[in-house]
């Protein structure tokens, strides 16, 4: 089995703002960690939204971005937090514990920031 890499994805930055600008805007759903098992968006609904809004786009939903792997590729986005129209507080929550699990210090700041300010609102 091929683990990631935590120094390759780093922190996207320009996911991090739109997420404050969302939580920011009141585009929050405030659930539960189990909840986003659901939430998430499926490969189907992925999908949808890149046809209709390209890879820029479909970035700034993943806080983590691995420069190495080629740009038009899923592969290359990590640690969704939202549903592409609201942050899901149970995506934030998911994705600060498999960030830590694995090292990725600066996205896990960056999402128990997002939680802040989630729980904050």
């Amino acid at each position: 089995m091929r683990t990631e890499d935590p120094m390759a994805v780093k922190l996207n930055k320009k996911a991090y703002e739109h997420a404050k600008r969302l939580i920011r805007d009141g585009k929050v759903v405030r659930d539960g960690r189990d909840d986003w098992s659901e939430a998430a968006p499926s490969a189907e609904e992925e999908n949808t939204f890149l046809e209709k809004h390209g890879w820029d786009e479909f970035a700034l939903w993943h806080l983590g971005i691995d420069e190495e792997k080629s740009e038009e590729t899923k592969g290359r986005f990590s640690f969704p937090y939202g549903d592409f129209t609201k942050v899901r507080r149970g995506g934030v929550i998911s994705g600060e514990s498999r960030a830590a699990q694995n090292d990725h210090d600066d996205i896990t700041k960056a999402l128990k920031d997002l939680l802040n300010r989630i729980d904050e609102g």
